[in-house]
């Protein structure tokens, strides 16, 4: 399709004009974006209740619309992600490995941009403003395809950031929102390899397999989050009740939020009955094996599915297991490899815990709900990596470059016979 083509050509042209950009400059570019979406904020108010009303009428309900909604301190947080963006290290041009060789040239390895992203998200429009404030702040141009439940709030987010763009002098194309939603667009805009360098699909299942199973360019997927706690037998059952209360009741609908809760036999009798009560009375629906239905009646059996299901809803599910061994073995079967969280205070079950699992991040005596680049440090995020690639779980900036080879020589051959002084 020539338009989406174009499209990606004109933000492909804007790249080396970011790439060229110096620490400071870039910056004040975020600064006047984050400042851009504050006075804005009404804009973006208003056509955000427009998606959410059209949402409504088409039956979206629950994480959908919790993800989707948007108002002043949500927009403030925006903004305030964009900010800590800016005050993040430029990784651009950051060595990452000085060698002198043996011959007297140097050797480093040193961090350049990426090139073009294109990010293929949901009904999240604050991905609109994270996802261009990351890939600016690593010297890439970017594409933007949300989708068709965020439109109205996508463009209005974008509209700020170019207002910022063109005050700085720097193209639109730079940040380019895909308005043309159709499938067939998103299949072109996937074959670009010539033009795109790297994919990152970020919403449900059926996006993440259609996305892999088309792009001809490099994909990084954010996968479902099935994600684990366990209560080892020497846990604080107080501290364990406090992380499983904020892992699944605090935002249920987001990738970080509990999805199964694994317990030690030999504590289930006293946790679970108090964590059943808890979770209930935050209107979460409990399921889980014969050994938990014993100990709770409230619960329905779990099923197969339950085990494997992103819930991203006040839903959970429950296993009575007799060792870390057998949790861990739980996990390996069932987990998405986002993220995992043990309770414990044996150290030696902790460390079996974390050197067993491959998952992105692994939580000893921590929530889940940590498991984000904000609170990572990372400032903002533009997704958590399931894939082993160059960057796996939370992204920032610095996932958003690359590693080259730059040799600094004096004349040095590396055959003898090629001089001819």
């Amino acid at each position: 399709m020539s338009e989406i083509r174009t499209l990606a050509l004109a933000c492909r042209d804007a790249g080396p004009l970011l790439a060229a950009l110096d620490t400071s400059s870039k910056r004040a570019l975020l600064h006047g974006m984050a400042d851009a979406l504050h006075h804005r904020v009404r804009e973006v108010l208003a056509a955000n209740e427009r998606d959410m009303q059209e949402a409504r009428n088409k039956g979206l309900q629950g994480a959908m619309l919790d993800r989707l909604r948007l108002d002043e301190a949500r927009i403030a947080g925006i903004a305030q992600a964009v900010r800590e963006v800016a005050a993040l290290p430029d990784p651009v041009g950051m060595v990452t490995r000085r060698e002198t060789l043996a011959n007297g040239i140097v050797v480093e390895r040193v961090r350049i941009p990426l090139g073009v992203v294109a990010m293929i998200y949901e009904a999240r429009p604050n991905v609109t403003a994270d996802a261009a404030a990351l890939c600016l702040m690593a010297g890439n141009a970017v594409m933007l395809r949300g989708g068709s439940e965020a439109i109205h709030s996508n463009r209005a987010i974008a509209a700020a950031l170019h207002e910022a763009l063109r005050a700085h002098g720097l193209p639109e194309a730079a940040v380019t929102l895909v308005e043309d939603l159709r499938r067939e667009t998103m299949l072109a805009l996937l074959q670009l390899s010539d033009i795109i360098d790297l994919a990152i699909p970020r919403g449900g299942e059926g996006l993440i397999r259609f996305v892999t199973e088309h792009a001809r360019v490099p994909v990084i997927k954010h996968y479902k989050g099935v994600c684990h706690l366990y209560v080892d037998r020497s846990a604080d059952l107080a501290v364990a009740l406090n992380l499983l209360v904020d892992g699944k009741t605090s935002r249920p609908g987001v990738c970080n939020a509990l999805e199964t809760l694994l317990v030690h036999r030999d504590v289930a009798s006293v946790f679970l009955p108090r964590a059943a009560a808890a979770l209930i009375e935050r209107g979460v629906v409990l399921c889980g094996d014969e050994a938990t239905r014993a100990l709770v009646p409230e619960a329905r059996l779990a099923t197969e599915d339950d085990y494997a299901a992103e819930f991203l809803d006040l839903v959970i599910a429950i296993s009575v297991v007799d060792s870390v061994e057998q949790a861990i073995a739980h996990i390996r079967r069932y987990g998405s490899d986002h993220t995992e969280v043990i309770a414990t205070n044996d150290h030696s079950a902790a460390q079996r815990f974390v050197q067993s699992l491959r998952s992105a991040v692994v939580m000893v005596n921590a929530s889940s709900r940590f498991s984000d680049g904000g609170q990572l440090g990372l400032g903002a995020e533009i997704g958590i990596s399931t894939t082993r690639l160059h960057a796996y779980g939370p992204m920032g900036a610095e996932s958003l470059t690359i590693e080259r080879f730059v040799v600094r020589g004096e004349g040095q051959v590396r055959h003898p016979e090629s001089r001819l002084t």
